[in-house]
């Protein structure tokens, strides 16, 4: 059994009662969420993709029943009750908007980013609103184990006052082919889950400052390829966030070191760790805390890992809140902040300076 001495690096599972309709049948789809769902017991009762015959063999794979044509014929199917998007950000809000309308939905899981814009963002806030379901976004970074525990130790005070934080990324995502079509890259399809976390541990930043540059190894059109991000938190913690999306040298027999590492300094501790996802290895936290560990460094460990576990507190999470009637901790609300946070982070760059939230969102 993995020691995670005392903490919980894993949500638990209050609520598995309702069935998903999981729409997508890529990499994300196949190998996270329906492996996450399976290993919880979470219902999938429907499947559907812009190809047929792949929604079809992930059906076999997972054992899912029913197999829809389209996304608008499972969306419109009365089993389902919560639609579960994994779908480009451009064509996501049409089918968001599809699924406020039938009764029998009562919440949606949407991806992140939700859309490719913080004014499109704002009006499926406020349409779904309108409609009274519940429209949660898969930030699942939140779920990484590394993070849910040093969220934990922060709370505790093990670490008193923070003063300085950084994410550092150097790994190579799987990149989507619709991501071809966007010149927006980093920031708002890699970054936007540091940007999130960040604001996860620290609350709301004051003001970002972005910097970025084309990157020559990506072979497609873009805007902002390598990205790094200075955030200031009206707590006054400073906080950077850096991703290199293609990570070093990729030629043949080139022994790569893809990680990505953050760090959390505070005035009575430390804490530091990696997310395992690049090398499919769990996520590793270790600190020293004045005040709990008497300097010494701690290392609480786990099993699980961010991909897939992490997307069971996802799902879970919204599963709760249908059960409960409460909000969802990933709340479309809470998510128009992170998107406004990324727009911030582009106008910074095209600008050239910093920028504060206050400018692109009010509330």
């Amino acid at each position: 059994m993995a020691d995670a001495r005392g903490f919980e690096p894993d949500a638990k599972i209050r609520a598995r009662d309702y069935r998903i309709g999981c729409i997508g049948a890529g990499m994300i789809m196949a190998e996270c969420h329906l492996a996450a769902y399976h290993e919880a017991g979470f219902p999938v009762a429907a499947i559907a993709s812009r190809t047929k015959a792949n929604a079809e063999k992930i059906a076999a794979r997972w054992g899912i029943p029913k197999v829809h044509d389209t996304p608008l014929a499972l969306i419109e199917d009365p089993e389902v009750e919560i639609v579960d998007l994994a779908f480009p950000p451009d064509q996501q809000p049409q089918l968001i908007r599809h699924a406020l309308k039938q009764k029998h939905v009562k919440a949606i899981l949407a991806q992140k980013p939700l859309a490719l814009s913080l004014e499109e963002a704002i009006r499926l806030r406020d349409e779904a609103a309108a409609s009274g379901k519940i429209l949660s976004v898969n930030q699942n970074m939140r779920y990484d184990q590394s993070m849910r525990v040093l969220k934990q130790i922060m709370d505790s005070g093990a670490l008193g006052d923070i003063v300085f934080a950084e994410i550092d990324m150097h790994a190579i995502p799987h990149w989507q082919g619709f991501l071809r079509d966007y010149d927006r890259l980093t920031l708002s399809n890699m970054a936007v889950h540091h940007l999130d976390v960040l604001r996860f541990l620290f609350g709301d930043p004051d003001e970002i400052t972005t910097l970025t540059r084309k990157d020559p190894r990506t072979t497609f059109p873009h805007s902002d390829g390598i990205t790094v991000s200075t955030l200031r938190f009206p707590s006054g913690v400073l906080a950077v966030s850096l991703e290199d999306v293609w990570s070093g040298p990729r030629a043949e027999g080139y022994k790569d070191d893809q990680h990505i590492a953050w760090r959390v300094d505070g005035t009575e501790g430390v804490a530091k760790g990696t997310i395992g996802w690049p090398t499919g290895v769990a996520s590793t936290l270790t600190y020293a805390s004045t005040k709990t560990t008497g300097g010494e460094w701690v290392t609480p460990t786990w099993k699980t890992m961010w991909f897939p576990h992490a997307f069971i507190g996802v799902m879970e999470q919204l599963q709760h809140a249908v059960k409960t009637g409460t909000p969802p901790a990933l709340s479309i609300v809470d998510n128009v902040r992170t998107m406004a946070l990324v727009e911030a982070g582009y106008r910074s760059i095209e600008e050239r300076r910093t920028v504060r939230l206050s400018e692109v969102f009010s509330g």
